[in-house]
């Protein structure tokens, strides 16, 4: 199940700005609020996505066909999405 998680995870980074904006805002707090939601990260995985630098998200992400992102309508996003649910 944890490398669904992975992918799931992964996947949201690239195509989901306001997750992408909360990864980049605070990478321990957006991993564990995915935890939260039921997902499976490994420990291993877990340190992986830390160590991983920041801006190569936003890389990948300009590099997909816009159609395949989700807009962040709101400015605030990455703010609401760490600290929401607690």
């Amino acid at each position: 199940m944890a490398q669904r998680s992975i992918e799931v995870f992964i996947g949201r980074l690239i195509t989901d700005e306001g997750f992408r904006a909360a990864f980049v805002t605070n990478p321990t707090a957006a991993v564990r609020r995915f935890v939260d939601t039921g997902q499976e990260l490994t420990p291993v995985e877990i340190a992986a996505l830390l160590a991983t630098q920041p801006d190569f998200w936003e890389r990948v992400a300009d590099r997909i066909d816009p159609r395949l992102q989700k807009a962040n309508l709101l400015s605030d996003e990455a703010d609401t999405w760490v600290h929401s649910e607690r």
